[in-house]
């Protein structure tokens, strides 16, 4: 993985700096990566799998905004988990696939039918 650039973080609504996926990936793996890989692929999966299930569940109970913010964290930093242990570089897996519009027609708003998933 490529070094990120604390450069081009702005500040958030809640004053925070924003954090490219770059840097949150790197961040990932610079507290987690050792037990991540000893836990492997499988084991790393298996903790996405629940938290997306804390996700699902969050969102079908309504529950307050900062409990579905925690999810939502969790469920990035697990993918990013899971992607430090595979090798893959999210950022340039999500501007490979992405980067020039939807993979589906191509365009930058999506005009793909409903049904499709592009």
């Amino acid at each position: 993985m490529q070094s990120g650039s604390n450069q081009n973080q702005s500040p958030s609504s809640n004053g925070h700096a924003k954090v490219s996926i770059e840097d949150f990936q790197q961040l990932i793996h610079r507290m987690y990566y050792e037990k991540d890989l000893q836990r492997g692929i499988p084991g790393t999966f298996m903790w996405l799998m629940e938290e997306i299930g804390e996700l699902a569940s969050a969102l079908q109970t309504g529950t307050d905004r900062d409990n579905l913010e925690e999810e939502f964290a969790d469920v990035l930093a697990w993918l990013a988990t899971i992607a430090n242990v595979a090798n893959i570089d999210l950022a340039a897996a999500i501007t490979k696939k992405y980067g020039h519009g939807c993979p589906g027609c191509g365009l930058l708003v999506c005009f793909c039918s409903i049904e499709e998933k592009p």
